[in-house]
């Protein structure tokens, strides 16, 4: 059933291999290894050029992960009690910020039936069977050809007497398996690890980043076990996957790198360099920092009391003639008014709670001349007082004394 499902890709993968292999037959020969593996590496070029836009959705999708990482274990924190709560508040944030998390395995969705294909193609034909539009010439031609001198159809693990039947050596074929799977490896290590240590922002500290560490040693270790049990032309696919994919991301990490990254920081140094790049980059607030490398913090200004405030209002700017600017504000005393006024001659009093004319006085020794005024003191030591208003005053009965002082 599961041949029934993938046979329209293996009719598909075929024809596609003998359309390429026909091309190369023009300058190598038909039956040779570089014929048919030129055109199992062809298809997978054609493969990854038709997964650009996808890999453009992924970058996208991952990018936008990273940054909800945070978001996202909050909304786990707070709902870890209730599953259902937690994945609708996903579902709502990943709807409010235009994240699919699918995004970011749609290239390995889709290039997987191709693989699962392509396996069961060489599988066949190192059976002798013939599968989509290989066959007679064709399937013989394909069962021969060798790279390196081992059978694109021959696995690590095949016995002695079949190897020996499609005309190779044990030997040739476990080194050539072997140097492959190591390649394997080492190109997943590598853009594994060109991904971490530079395009990764590493001012957020988030689980994906652990994800990204522990993949970076887990599909090595899953090359060298699944790749024993492939054939080597599956192993070609797959190294040449691995290359493309390592060429791919040197292109985004120097192009297109991630925000606040080590490659970023590298991208705009040589913008710079060239001139293209002039002005320095906007720093977020968060980002922003004084030359001490303290945070910038907002100076609010100071509260004052009510004493301070009448003491810094009274302080008059000075004019032309170096005297103090009168200034029309109600409650402040004219200075050219006389001190004894409201008794006598202008009839003007002066204003309610005003001082001595030395205005540079400061609150503690105004309420102390207040007391000394208030306590009985001489009529030429106290403080000017507030005088009634201007006008006829009523005159009423005089007080009686204290029946003590009679």
């Amino acid at each position: 059933m599961f041949q029934t499902v993938l046979s329209p890709l293996y009719t598909a993968v075929s024809w596609i291999i003998v359309q390429f292999h026909a091309a190369y037959s023009q300058v190598f020969a038909p039956n040779s290894g570089w014929a048919w593996g030129l055109s199992i590496v062809s298809l997978v070029v054609l493969i990854r050029i038709c997964l650009i836009p996808l890999f453009v959705k992924q970058i996208k999708a991952t990018r936008n992960m990273q940054v909800l990482q945070p978001k996202m274990k909050a909304i786990q924190e707070r709902y870890k009690n209730d599953r259902q709560r937690q994945s609708e508040e996903m579902m709502k944030l990943y709807k409010e910020t235009g994240t699919n998390p699918l995004s970011s395995c749609l290239p390995i969705l889709v290039q997987s039936p191709f693989f699962m294909a392509l396996f069961g193609v060489l599988h066949s034909i190192a059976d002798g069977k013939p599968v989509g539009v290989i066959h007679n010439n064709l399937l013989n031609s394909a069962r021969d050809a060798h790279i390196f001198g081992a059978p694109l159809s021959a696995k690590f693990l095949d016995s002695a007497t079949k190897i020996t039947g499609l005309h190779a050596s044990v030997t040739d074929v476990r080194i050539v398996t072997i140097l492959m799977i190591i390649m394997m490896s080492a190109s997943q290590f590598y853009t594994q690890r060109q991904l971490m240590t530079k395009n990764v922002d590493m001012t957020v500290k988030t689980p994906f980043m652990q994800q990204q560490k522990m993949l970076m040693y887990v599909f090595p270790i899953m090359f060298a076990v699944f790749g024993i049990n492939f054939p080597v032309g599956v192993l070609v696919y797959w190294l040449t996957t691995n290359v493309w994919t390592m060429g791919q991301q040197l292109v985004v990490i120097r192009r297109n790198p991630t925000p606040g990254s080590v490659a970023f920081q590298q991208r705009e140094a040589r913008l710079k360099a060239k001139g293209v790049l002039t002005a320095e980059p906007v720093k977020t607030a968060a980002a922003r920092t004084t030359e001490d490398g303290q945070p910038v913090r907002r100076q609010q200004p100071k509260r004052q009391t009510k004493s301070q405030r009448q003491q810094s209002g009274a302080v008059q700017p000075q004019g032309k003639d170096g005297q103090p600017e009168t200034s029309p504000v109600a409650g402040t005393p004219d200075n050219d008014a006389d001190p004894a006024a409201g008794t006598g001659g202008s009839g003007a009093a002066p204003a309610a709670g005003s001082a001595s004319d030395d205005s540079g006085k400061d609150a503690k020794d105004a309420k102390d001349a207040k007391t000394t005024g208030g306590s009985g003191g001489s009529a030429g030591n106290r403080p000017a007082r507030q005088q009634p208003k201007a006008g006829p005053q009523r005159k009423g009965q005089p007080r009686s004394k204290h029946p003590s002082k009679k």
